[in-house]
């Protein structure tokens, strides 16, 4: 068996077919590690950050060839706030799974509840 490099996107649901790649079945619940998030986070504002100069280059060659400042005005409006998205995305985490925690689900009783019962007093 070869070694395994890093995983790609985790593994896949475990059925009764086995492929023939060496794709690691993902069996547990766990979440990608922190080192796995950051770097999907970071392409992601590579892409966005990237994005912003084409925008603000053709919105000047809009505006220089065929002389239409609306669409260029509207080219240059849609770069702008992608910074600020593109910050937004790069820190925010994924949300925490929900686990079931095993809680004591029974009948709650007042405190007078719990005093009136009967006392059981041993003397010595």
């Amino acid at each position: 068996m070869r070694p395994v490099g890093r995983w790609k996107g985790g593994g896949g649901v475990v059925n009764e077919s086995r492929r023939d790649d060496d794709t690691p079945v993902l069996i547990t619940e766990a979440q990608p590690s922190y080192d796995d998030q950051q770097a999907v986070r970071r392409r992601k504002y590579a892409i966005m950050m990237s994005l912003r100069i084409p925008c603000l280059v053709l919105g000047a060659l809009v505006f220089q060839f065929w002389q239409l400042w609306w669409l260029s005005l509207i080219i240059v409006a849609i770069s702008i706030p992608l910074p600020w998205a593109a910050v937004l995305v790069a820190n925010d985490r994924p949300p925490r799974k929900r686990e079931d925690s095993h809680r004591f689900h029974g009948t709650e009783k007042s405190a007078g509840e719990l005093e009136a019962r009967e006392h059981r007093i041993i003397d010595t």
